[in-house]
């Protein structure tokens, strides 16, 4: 008979973008905030030993470098467009979350991957690539639903089973993505993943040096109009608008760990030489003074 028990979801409530990406265990990831606002994000998690649940929401737009854990196998469900995207720990991710948004998502660990026979080579192709089906929406909506559920429910369940239901239900839902592929738009959408790849990998290496539009494209390996045209389309953002906003989020991390520094000087660390500029596109941003961020830090 399988043992029935209580199963615990733990929720996180986060008022910055940094204590956002340190939330979900075994994710390496960097979180950048890219539209204006006071940062609310929420985390909810459930593990179950081998496999974990959890629910992401984030009020801004969020650029987010990532790898999930090494060796797992997720299924990441986009509340935005609705769309699946399977991931694995073997590569590193790159894109810009829209505002208000919301994730579910089931991450079968390494050694559950291997007892299950998921065999990742199986997959190539289908990672990070939109994949649809009616059945997201639904699977979501439940999935969402069973946290709230079991964060107040006092009977026990049986987590092997819960666990088989997921497993089943993820692979049943791939299947079903996998019917009607368009594999037109899945190339065009792997190159400007690849793009955003290259320029993703530079600056999760180099979180604190600054470039140019030319030398950006050339990180990322094409010409200036082919870098402009796939960031339009992965991020809905121009680069240099990209490069700006990188910029005010590396000043505040400056701030928020200042040693004696001042504003002006945090700003020209930066390349921001106009101060009132700074200050205006920094508050339009954060909600805040960057003379109140850096009060914080002492």
């Amino acid at each position: 008979m399988t043992q029935a028990t209580a199963l615990r979801v733990q929720a996180f409530s986060t008022g910055d973008v940094a204590a956002q990406c340190s939330a979900t265990p075994g994710w390496v990831q960097q979180y950048q905030q890219m539209s204006p606002g006071h940062f609310a994000g929420r985390i909810r998690y459930l593990d179950l030993q081998g496999v974990q649940v959890y629910e992401e929401c984030m009020n801004t737009r969020v650029e987010q470098h990532f790898n999930a854990p090494p060796g797992a196998l997720a299924f990441c469900f986009d509340g935005s467009d609705n769309a699946l995207y399977l991931l694995n720990g073997e590569s590193r991710n790159t894109w810009i979350t829209p505002e208000n948004y919301r994730e579910v998502a089931v991450v079968f660990g390494a050694q559950f991957v291997q007892r299950h026979g998921l065999e990742m080579n199986r997959l190539e192709g289908l990672f990070m690539a939109p994949l649809t089906c009616q059945q997201n929406v639904l699977f979501t909506r439940w999935l969402s639903g069973t946290l709230t559920r079991l964060a107040t429910l006092t009977d026990p369940i049986s987590r092997e089973a819960l666990t088989r239901q997921l497993l089943d239900d993820c692979l049943f839902i791939l299947d079903n993505t996998c019917v009607g592929l368009d594999r037109s738009a899945l190339h065009k959408r792997s190159a400007e993943r690849q793009l955003m790849a290259r320029i993703g990998e530079w600056a999760a290496d180099a979180p604190d040096e600054t470039v140019n539009l030319l030398q950006l494209a050339q990180i990322a390996g094409v010409p200036l109009r082919q870098l402009q045209q796939g960031f339009k389309t992965y991020t809905g953002m121009s680069p240099a608008q990209w490069l700006r906003l990188r910029r005010l989020n590396g000043a505040r991390r400056e701030l928020l760990n200042a040693a004696g520094a001042t504003v002006a000087e945090v700003a020209m660390n930066w390349s921001f030489w106009h101060l009132g500029r700074f200050s205006h596109s920094y508050r339009a941003l954060f909600k805040e003074l960057p003379s109140e961020t850096l009060k914080r830090s002492l």
